[in-house]
């Protein structure tokens, strides 16, 4: 017998690097060597001294609830770092602790989605996004993110998809799945004719936003005091700190908002892990020397990796300007993308996800996370290289 649950549930989607992980981890429990480019975290441990906080939290009985909203010196410590690297103004008070970025996302999705509203997103783009639009009702509404625009949004393409029935407008700089980077000028352009339309919302996803190159500046939607009555930012600490598995992210949210995300805070989740707001401070607070040395660790590889996929046949990739994600052309290899993506971690080892996991603007690309070590990248890109010489698409 079939539990009636209700049809919303049918509409949820996933995220599709965590069912390659699990059969790259299947294989690999089979005694296959797997290289794993397919999930997005950090190869780099957490470092010490922010272990060592987590442990003193709880050495210190912080064994308790928090505010739902977060303890205060965290969100005091989000405010000034936000205030030092950005040159805003953030209060703590509209900055709210979440157990991950995700959870941002359900949230601002939740209070601006249902049956005839329209959320703009971007695509290719991080799939949950779409998922979660499609739980509540609404229409979701792709924004195409374009190679030859060097995979940043277009204001212009953006602006003409908002109708009276749009709702909110969900941006990603840097992004994720393609490395891709909107510039000042772009985004200008989209703010300064986003006073247009003052009932549109906007969720801006900057989870990768210490992660540039090239001399590349992030652009944070929280310098346009236009738009602060009507922004959510969404940031953490997993992609920068390498804490993707504490769980711990946060947001900054408009005063007639917080109140509401501070209550769907208190209903679902009650808190996040004491001990982890601990460590998350410590990050903040304590010295940034990891973190430059991680990206620039990253910015090695980011070379490396586009170096080597242009070197395969068939294979085109435009160079990142963020994030850890290489997003290559694969069109002239004649695979459809999924499948190629299939066969690359059935027969050749390595785990990679298909561009149409991340919309429908994906397919003809493949995504490679380069928070791998440079000698798995270049087994991997062998492989591949071995791969494409001998096999014929489908």
């Amino acid at each position: 017998m079939t539990l009636p649950i209700v049809p919303a549930f049918g509409r949820i989607g996933e995220e599709n690097a965590f069912a390659v992980l699990a059969r790259a981890t299947a294989l690999a429990a089979e005694g296959r060597d797997i290289i794993n480019l397919g999930i997005g975290q950090p190869d780099f441990p957490t470092p010490p001294h922010i272990v060592e906080a987590a442990v003193r939290a709880l050495r210190d009985d912080h064994h308790g609830y928090t505010p739902a909203t977060g303890i205060l010196p965290l969100r005091e410590a989000v405010a000034a770092d936000l205030g030092r690297r950005l040159a805003v103004e953030v209060s703590p008070e509209e900055v709210l602790i979440v157990p991950g970025g995700k959870v941002t996302m359900f949230m601002a999705i939740l209070m601006f989605g249902e049956p005839g509203a329209e959320i703009l997103y971007p695509d290719p783009g991080f799939p949950i996004y779409r998922s979660m639009i499609e739980f509540t009702g609404a229409t979701p509404v792709p924004v195409p993110i374009r190679e030859d625009r060097g995979f940043s949004f277009s204001a212009e393409e953006t602006l003409a998809l908002i109708t009276p029935h749009t709702r909110l407008l969900i941006l990603n700089s840097p992004a994720n799945p393609t490395g891709g980077v909107t510039p000042k000028a772009e985004v200008d352009r989209l703010v300064a004719r986003l006073a247009d339309h003052p009932r549109v919302a906007v969720l801006s996803d900057e989870i990768y936003a210490q992660m540039t190159y090239d001399g590349e500046a992030h652009v944070s939607l929280l310098q346009y005091p236009a738009i602060r009555d009507r922004l959510i930012l969404l940031d953490g600490w997993s992609k920068t700190y390498a804490m993707t598995g504490w769980r711990l992210g946060y947001s900054v949210w408009p005063k007639p908002l917080y109140e509401a995300a501070r209550k769907l805070a208190v209903n679902s989740y009650s808190c996040v892990n004491a001990a982890a707001q601990w460590a998350g401070l410590a990050a903040l607070t304590g010295p940034q020397d990891c973190v430059a040395a991680m990206v620039a660790e990253f910015d090695r590889r980011r070379r490396f990796v586009v170096d080597g996929l242009k070197r395969l046949p068939g294979v085109t990739c435009a160079t990142p300007k963020g994030a850890f994600y290489a997003f290559p052309n694969i069109t002239r290899t004649g695979w459809k993308a999924k499948a190629l993506a299939s066969a690359l971690l059935e027969e050749a080892g390595v785990a990679t996800i298909g561009g149409p996991d991340f919309g429908i603007h994906g397919e003809g690309y493949i995504r490679l996370s380069y928070a791998n070590s440079t000698e798995n990248i270049a087994r991997a890109l062998e492989r591949m290289g071995d791969f494409l010489a001998r096999r014929k698409a489908a």
